[in-house]
């Protein structure tokens, strides 16, 4: 296997445990407070008002793992599967992995929405950079494809 190849399935990985971690954390914030009676089941079988901030900033992080990553998984195998992932499609890759790990970062602590959105949008833009490149590269492909 291509260098290349390994280093996305590399930050494929790191795009998982990202999203792991968080659920990690997350599970720390809400499950002792719920096994301790601090929060009542029932207030929480709807919404999530009734944790604190700091598990919902958590909860909201974890669910946004499911929006543009999402989109990078399937871009990325795409591309491993078309074969002759270039090194562009990496550095892609890893910048849009690098630029969720701020968003998160971001999230859960100041959530300060404005420089939240900008890490957003950025990487929104590399991932559609991303997803040029590899469309670019299917077109041009002749492997019958």
């Amino acid at each position: 296997m291509p260098i290349v190849t390994k280093l996305l399935i590399l930050a494929i990985a790191g795009q998982v445990f990202l999203t792991l971690a968080i659920l990690v954390l997350m599970g720390r914030e809400r499950v002792p407070r719920v096994m301790s009676g601090e929060i009542a089941e029932a207030d929480i079988a709807v919404d999530r008002t009734a944790y604190p901030l700091r598990a919902r900033l958590l909860s909201n992080s974890f669910d946004n793992q499911f929006q543009l990553p999402v989109l990078f998984y399937v871009g990325a195998v795409l591309a491993i599967i078309l074969g002759g992932v270039t090194w562009l499609e990496v550095i892609a890759a890893w910048l849009f992995v690098a630029l969720r790990y701020a968003h998160a970062a971001i999230h859960v602590t100041t959530n300060r929405v404005h420089r939240r959105f900008a890490v957003y949008t950025s990487g929104l833009a590399v991932l559609t950079i991303l997803w040029l490149m590899i469309l670019f590269r299917l077109l041009l492909s002749t492997s019958g494809l």
